[in-house]
């Protein structure tokens, strides 16, 4: 009897053991899960303010449109992955962007959301010419992080992790032939009466002739959205060419006030120059995509996204932006068009002058309308139809603030300014939006960034 008694003590004393090792298990795993939020930061504003200093650099450094979206895209994969890696809910793009292979995993306790905002800085700094300004940057930066209430041990690992991930995303953008188009021929000025010629008052060569060599992040190939050719160039009065051409003429001439605001309010031009005398004088200025990704921090901001959902906005629109540009930049040089001031100065009135100044590239299809469609499209499919911002991305820049009630909305007002501003015809501008919404549904149909 005394026999059983004990081993009903025994019995009982280890299902307690049990139950209490239990009880340890969970509050130990409900621990980790705490201190490991304790460690993320709870919005997203050092990575929205690692994108506007990214801008800023851009800006000064006069990176051409198409290259700029190369030095947008690459950061912000980086800060993403870092981020998915550490949120369940959102998946990886391995597998979905061409060419990425997974990021390497942590062996130690870091922040995920310091690591990213550190890798998008390391990232970015390797693909900027003004390395003193992003090291100014980084140096604030690193006294703010001083502050936060996270073990120094933690930082330090952050950092060093950041530096592998960094490493693993230059690797994967040394791959995709932008140094080998370097050393590519430039564009040949041709002879031809239909074909671009340099535009003053620089008369720059054209830029960026091999920009479809690029390896895109989601489409397949460079032409895969080839959009309709320009009509056949002819001045013979009645013709398609005649046509479109008189329509640019007429545009400028009869400019209202709002059609000229809206002209400068999209130009985004960096190569714009002022000639005083024998001097000529760039004016710096946000490049077509710059202003997109501005337009993402706003809307970031404004819908008080968490770090991970900014990450994703301003990946999938700098995502949007890259593929966007090797798509039009493709159909630029096979078409190689002439530009409405070059015909119309040789045709028609020898003094006339665009509102804008014409970019150094050939004209069909509008940059402008592929980019700002795209764009537009893949921040619609993250922030939903009627999404309402005030746009200020250009308020730096002198110029007052445009309220939207949607991105299809901008991405309209975007295209149809280069109408406005004399710089391209009506078919580049309705073929541009056509191509870049193929571009950016073909993306958001394409990328699966929330785990269902």
């Amino acid at each position: 009897m005394q026999i059983v008694q004990d081993m009903r003590k025994i019995s009982i004393n280890t299902a307690l053991l049990f139950m209490l090792c239990g009880f340890l298990f969970i509050q130990s795993c409900g621990n980790k899960y705490e201190d490991q939020a304790s460690l993320e930061l709870k919005d997203s504003e050092l990575l929205i303010e690692s994108l506007e200093n990214l801008t800023d650099i851009i800006v000064h450094d006069i990176f051409s449109p198409p290259v700029a979206s190369r030095v947008y895209v690459y950061p912000c994969v980086a800060a993403y992955e870092i981020l998915a890696l550490g949120d369940s809910s959102f998946n990886s793009l391995t597998g979905q962007l061409n060419g990425l292979d997974s990021i390497p995993v942590p062996d130690q306790r870091i922040s995920y959301s310091l690591a990213a905002i550190h890798a998008f800085n390391e990232v970015g700094q390797v693909l900027i010419f003004s390395e003193d300004k992003m090291e100014a940057f980084r140096s604030d930066l690193e006294k703010h992080l001083d502050t936060l209430d996270i073990p120094g041990k933690v930082k330090e690992n952050s950092r060093s992790y950041a530096k592998m991930v960094s490493r693993h995303i230059l690797q994967w953008a040394d791959k995709d032939n932008y140094k080998e188009s370097r050393s590519m021929p430039k564009h040949p000025i041709m002879s031809g009466e239909s074909h671009w010629k340099p535009t003053p008052p620089a008369y720059m060569e054209g830029i960026e002739p091999h920009w479809r060599a690029i390896r895109p992040m989601v489409i397949q190939s460079a032409d895969q959205f080839k959009p309709a050719p320009p009509p056949e160039f002819s001045m013979e009065k009645g013709s398609d060419f005649y046509k479109v051409t008189e329509e640019v003429y007429t545009a400028v001439n009869n400019a209202t006030e709002e059609h000229r605001l809206i002209a400068s309010f999209w130009d985004c031009n960096p190569y714009v120059m002022n000639q005083t005398g024998h001097v000529m004088i760039a004016t710096k200025k946000i490049t077509p995509g710059g202003h997109w990704m501005g337009i993402a921090s706003i809307a970031a901001r404004s819908s008080k996204s968490g770090m991970m959902k900014t990450a994703e906005i301003i990946t999938l629109t700098a995502v949007a932006l890259f593929d966007g540009f090797i798509s039009c930049w493709d159909e630029k040089y096979r078409s190689n068009l002439i530009r409405p001031e070059t015909v119309i100065n040789q045709y028609m009135d020898a003094d006339w002058q665009p509102i804008l100044q014409t970019p150094p590239f050939p004209e069909h299809t509008s940059g402008h309308s592929v980019i700002s469609n795209a764009a537009a499209v893949a921040l619609t499919a993250v922030l939903g139809d009627g999404f309402h911002f005030v746009d200020d991305v250009e308020v730096k820049y002198g110029l007052p603030l445009r309220e939207f009630s949607s991105f299809e909305e901008a991405s309209s007002e975007a295209a149809i300014s280069r109408l406005y501003g004399g710089i391209h015809y009506m078919p580049a501008i309705e073929d541009g939006v056509r191509q870049g919404k193929a571009v950016g549904h073909y993306i958001v149909s394409n990328i699966e960034t929330y785990t269902l």
